[in-house]
């Protein structure tokens, strides 16, 4: 089958089956006019190459899983060295995860110390691409305050400032 054809019975891109073959993990033989030509078994090896990234592994990871690919991964039990290599990636994940969350903590300290308090709500979207819609309202007016409309650092009028919701690139992980 032609590369067309194995992205449509895969869902994958023409060009991630190519970054799949440069990586090594599917092969294929040139067509005298240079098209590349898949092996039938392609569709079940892209598949479950498609479940190891779905679950947050890397390319490099499912390099471990090589002498597995042909099989049925969804449903086969784990390998000792697959579980390590997916523990392995658990871990940086988490690691990303507190940064971020340490990251996020500092802003809003940052922003509640100036009057502002920061909340942030996820929408359920489908991957790679991620929506979030961030509200950022005034905190509100101190005692001390004469106005209703209390004036900023910035010299501007403090009002409820809504967010369009943001596209966010998808973390190269």
């Amino acid at each position: 089958m032609r590369i067309g054809e194995l992205a449509s019975a895969t869902g994958a891109s023409a060009r991630a089956l190519r970054h799949y073959e440069q990586a090594g993990l599917i092969t294929s033989e040139r067509a005298p006019n240079g098209y590349r030509h898949y092996d039938e078994r392609a569709v079940g090896r892209v598949r479950n190459i498609r479940h190891l990234l779905a679950a947050g592994l890397t390319l490099d990871d499912v390099q471990v899983f090589l002498p597995c690919l042909d099989g049925d991964m969804t449903t086969a039990p784990p390998s000792a060295r697959g579980l390590q290599v997916a523990e392995r990636r658990l871990a940086v994940l988490d690691a990303r995860i507190a940064a971020q969350t340490a990251v996020r903590d500092r802003l809003r300290d940052a922003l509640s110390q100036g009057g502002v308090q920061l909340t942030v709500a996820h929408s359920t979207v489908d991957p790679p691409s991620t929506e979030m819609q961030a509200a950022v309202t005034p905190a509100p007016p101190s005692e001390a305050s004469h106005s209703t409309a209390a004036a900023t650092s910035c010299g501007e009028v403090s009002r409820p400032v809504t967010a369009r919701p943001v596209k966010c690139p998808r973390s190269p992980v």
